[in-house]
């Protein structure tokens, strides 16, 4: 899988579990090595870092013997390294989002194409709801491919009477998910030959969509082990919380426009459902950036309706210094270009709340001071406000790195962070008048997002374990 959150190791997994440093040494040389001793004279150059790490998974796989082994594509399929693969026991597509629009395509269709390129003759593939002319496009592929595709039935359909079925992965987009990992594990374990699998329920008229052009699979019953593991799930850096006293951490590495609209109904969801504190104020905090060729307006527009009081942007390096730091190092990216990015996002964040307050009835119009929002002296009782409004400045701010940015949101409230640097680091008035507001805060509610790189820096400094 791709790409890894903390460390390296956790893109090569044996029973869910990242192979040891000692494997992973072992491994890494060994393909190194061997492919240092047969390359082509004429092309002299080494595989680039993702088809290393591909081959190399590939290797660690046959040589400890696992029974099963899950590939995921790394960017589209059709041009993929994985996609070397010619005779996979099933494939599937999860539900498709506009992303990586310079190597993919700039359109929905264009993405479905390059998705279809995983499919392979005679070989099943399973998809789930999917826009109609992408859907077309994936049967077009599968077609011209010899492969049956089927789509997926909803996870409801899979439930057995009154009893729901429980997931253990926030949201309605991982319910997609899980009933595509259904069919896959279904179609492995059938290959097995494995007894009680649960009998095919019929697939009834009233299900089939008018016009699909792809078959509907049918749904089955159960096991108890199937249901156990929707149940205990976990996915590290999706829709993850982490309570550290007074400040709670809200982790998504949503980076596409479908996956942050998804992020935040769980996380209006997620923080209206923490007890609301009876002694002091509550404080919402936006920990953002984003890499690539990704349209930012558009992820920071889909945030604005969260109401944070405070936005907060910087790099994904872990420390201004990341020479020991490797596996959290993008070398294709200085710092001064993820700084200049984030400061465009900082620029765009202040635009659309200008926007907003100018278009939103509720809120009357800001005053401006130094360069920031401040709320507009208090207005009549008559005019209509919100029985509890959000505070109307929202200041953004840019740190240079995260250990940074981290430090100044928990204001050394949180045990896993040393405190902020003494006073005269941060000399922004709202740096300081915001530091206040958070030592303050009974409860301090951060969503971290649009990046899976920046959230796997969070985790290694807010879960120091995961580093081990």
């Amino acid at each position: 899988s791709s790409p890894h959150l903390v460390q390296v190791r956790e893109r090569i997994r044996i029973n869910g579990q990242p192979i040891s440093k000692d494997l992973f040494n072992k491994y890494f040389w060994l393909v190194y090595n061997r492919l240092e001793e047969t390359k082509d004279p004429v092309h002299a150059s080494m595989p680039a870092y993702f088809r290393f790490l591909t081959i190399m998974a590939f290797h660690v796989f046959l040589q400890e013997k696992v029974d099963l082994a899950v590939v995921e594509v790394g960017i589209g399929g059709t041009y993929d390294c994985t996609n070397i693969i010619r005779a996979p026991v099933v494939c599937g597509v999860s539900s498709l989002g506009i992303d990586h629009t310079s190597i993919l395509g700039d359109t929905m269709e264009k993405i479905a194409w390059q998705k279809g390129g995983i499919f392979k003759p005679g070989v099943p593939a399973f998809t789930v709801a999917q826009p109609e002319r992408p859907l077309e496009v994936l049967r077009e592929r599968a077609q011209e491919r010899k492969c049956p595709l089927y789509l997926c039935p909803e996870l409801d359909d899979f439930e057995e009477g009154c009893r729901p079925l429980e997931l253990g992965l926030a949201g309605a987009h991982q319910r997609s998910n899980a009933a595509l990992a259904l069919q896959l594990a279904r179609m492995w374990l059938q290959r097995r030959g494995c007894q009680g699998l649960g009998e095919l329920k019929e697939v009834l008229p009233s299900t089939e969509l008018v016009g699909r052009p792809v078959p509907l699979a049918p749904a089955f019953r159960l096991t108890d082990a199937m249901i156990q593991g929707l149940r205990d799930t976990e996915w590290l850096g999706r829709t993850q919380v982490l309570s550290h006293g007074p400040v709670t951490w809200y982790l998504d590495g949503a980076h596409t426009t479908s996956s942050i609209q998804a992020c935040v109904r769980w996380f209006r969801q997620a923080a209206l459902n923490q007890d609301k504190p009876h002694d002091g104020s509550e404080v919402r905090v936006l920990l953002f950036n984003a890499t690539g060729d990704r349209d930012t307006a558009a992820l920071l527009k889909l945030l604005v309706p969260c109401h944070f009081d405070y936005a907060v942007f910087c790099p994904n390096f872990m420390e201004v210094s990341v020479a020991n730091n490797a596996d959290q190092q993008n070398f294709n990216v200085t710092l001064e270009n993820a700084l200049t990015r984030c400061l465009e996002n900082q620029r765009t964040w202040t635009r659309l709340l200008e926007e907003k307050v100018g278009q939103d009835p509720w809120l009357p119009s800001p005053l401006r001071v130094g360069g920031l929002l401040q709320p507009a002296p208090a207005r009549s009782s008559l005019l209509l406000v919100p029985p509890a409004p959000r505070p109307l400045n929202s200041p953004a701010l840019v740190f240079p790195c995260l250990a940074q940015a981290l430090r100044w949101v928990a204001q050394g409230r949180d045990p896993h962070l040393a405190a902020p640097a003494a006073s005269g680091a941060h000399p922004h008035p709202a740096a300081s008048s915001g530091a206040v507001l958070l030592r303050e805060a009974a409860a301090v509610h951060v969503l971290v997002t649009g990046s899976l790189h920046l959230v796997g820096g969070a985790l290694r400094l807010l879960d120091p374990a995961l580093s081990q």
